[in-house]
């Protein structure tokens, strides 16, 4: 089409009943206001991106404007033409007199946003119709690879690609954008206070050394049975649901400014047990007592009003058992399209199911699974995962990545690889006898010098340092906290 024509807003370019919906003029007049007035591109900009548009020549024109507003430069016929005078297909319209056409035909800029909106609600009509067909020509084929169930789930993945990015596949996308991505989150964590790029877990010295959560990121916390693991995740999970705050970001959407919504797939506890954990912690009250039912009358109050405050945490629980890892991606899904999702939890790994008999391909499949939900969903997730029994044969009982079980796919797979330690749950079972009293004497130093103290030991961080962290950790609420230093208490920094 070389001749520009005029856009009625009441026709859209009615389509034959062949074509698929697009409005070429509608693509026509927004490039034409953008190449007449550069500032009409930040009304537009979080609306619609080139892959919205119909005509790939429009496409490739949009995408070389943006880059150069985007760097303050100006976008016009003029400018472009230098970009765009070996585009085949621009030259196929005209070439560089279509760039001219485009603006001198621009009718108005007030109603850019409606066409930017016009050509979205077009490209997403266009997404239906190819993902329609694609369902019904994939349920149409009988084949014994194939079950109905994986196809649904298949099918619900792409719909909410769709409604969350207003396209079905993403495929590759310039470097540019890739760039302003990276310099957007190194701009957040500079505004933000502390300095972190991603969420705060609560926990000051481990935020200093992730750096916070940070979307995308898979994070496998592993340790040995009684050493904490479902404990801190609980922490984390009730810390970033508490300091849920809902706001405007960056990019004008609207999302958690600070905290987030925390899905938990708890496998081995039920929904009412985790929550007695939160609440323990809430109400500092011992989880045992409240198990027992054993609790007076101010700290019962004190159970019930930690109950009402946390009725409002954004903290959604999953306790299906043995769930299977494309299920478990399904309900991350949905409930990141009902209720928002900032955090993904799973307690814990070697118990969700995959496809394979074979048990390392299985834990291999579900470490990418997992690492899939975080990309997909753009969100960290953290997951459990036991050791082996080999730490407890070795006399330093510190693990190492080596004591992940079927270690090779789990610490490939995952971007950060944290391990919870108490030696002070060792220690308390290497008690000597009460007649030997030097021995005695030396366990007893140890045990109060190690007392409510644990570790988390970061074997592998793919964007930071390793290294270990200490906390505080008081078992009679199941709480894991920040460490008072001997300078926090008055003295000098050990250095």
């Amino acid at each position: 089409m070389n001749e520009i024509t005029a856009f009625n807003p009441t026709g859209a370019e009615i389509q034959s009943a062949e074509s698929v919906p697009h409005s070429i003029e509608a693509e026509q007049q927004l490039l034409g206001a953008i190449l007449t007035n550069n500032d009409v591109y930040d009304r537009i900009a979080a609306i619609i991106g080139p892959q919205h548009f119909y005509d790939p020549v429009h496409a490739r024109i949009f995408e070389t404007a943006a880059a150069r507003i985007a760097k303050n430069n100006l976008a016009s016929p003029v400018t472009l033409r230098a970009f765009l005078e070996n585009d085949e297909g621009l030259k196929e319209l005209g070439g560089a007199a279509y760039l001219a056409k485009l603006a001198g035909a621009a009718i108005s800029t007030f109603a850019v946003r409606d066409y930017a909106q016009m050509i979205y609600d077009l490209a997403i009509r266009r997404a239906l119709i190819a993902l329609g067909h694609d369902i019904a020509g994939k349920a149409a084929r009988v084949n014994v690879d194939s079950e109905p169930k994986d196809q649904i789930v298949e099918a619900e993945q792409k719909l909410y690609q769709l409604a969350e990015q207003g396209q079905a596949e993403s495929g590759f996308q310039s470097f540019l954008k890739a760039v302003t991505d990276a310099v957007n989150v190194a701009n957040a964590a500079y505004q933000r206070e502390g300095g972190l790029a991603g969420i705060s877990t609560g926990l000051v010295d481990l935020d200093s050394k992730l750096g916070g959560l940070h979307k995308s990121d898979l994070l496998i916390l592993a340790g040995r049975p009684s050493m904490g693991k479902t404990s801190l995740a609980t922490n984390i999970a009730f810390n970033v649901a508490k300091a849920y705050r809902r706001g405007t970001l960056t990019d004008g959407s609207q999302g958690a400014v600070d905290g987030g919504v925390v899905g938990f797939f708890s496998l081995e506890m039920s929904a009412e047990q985790l929550a007695g954990r939160v609440l323990a912690e809430a109400s500092e009250i011992s989880s045992h007592k409240i198990r027992q039912g054993d609790m007076d009358e101010s700290e019962f109050r004190r159970f019930v009003e930690a109950a009402k405050t946390l009725e409002s945490c954004p903290l959604y629980i999953d306790d299906t058992a043995a769930i299977p890892i494309s299920q478990l991606a399904a309900r991350a899904r949905r409930l990141k399209r009902t209720h928002g999702l900032d955090l993904l939890i799973v307690d814990y790994l070697q118990l969700v199911r995959g496809s394979s008999d074979n048990r390392v391909q299985e834990i291999g499949e579900i470490s990418m699974g997992l690492k899939a939900i975080a990309k997909e969903l753009n969100i960290p997730v953290i997951a459990l995962s036991q050791l082996s029994r080999q730490v407890e044969s070795r006399e330093d009982k510190r693990p190492q990545l080596s004591d992940l079980r079927e270690s090779g796919s789990i610490e490939q797979d995952a971007d950060v690889v944290m391990f919870v330690f108490r030696e002070e749950y060792y220690k308390e079972r290497e008690k000597p006898g009460d007649h030997e009293m030097d021995k005695m004497a030396e366990w007893q130093e140890a045990m109060s010098r190690l007392h409510g103290k644990a570790e988390v030991i970061i074997g592998k961080q793919r964007h930071g340092p390793i290294g270990t962290v200490e906390l505080s950790f008081e078992a009679q609420f199941t709480r894991f906290g920040n460490l008072v230093k001997p300078w926090q208490q008055g003295g000098t920094p050990d250095y």
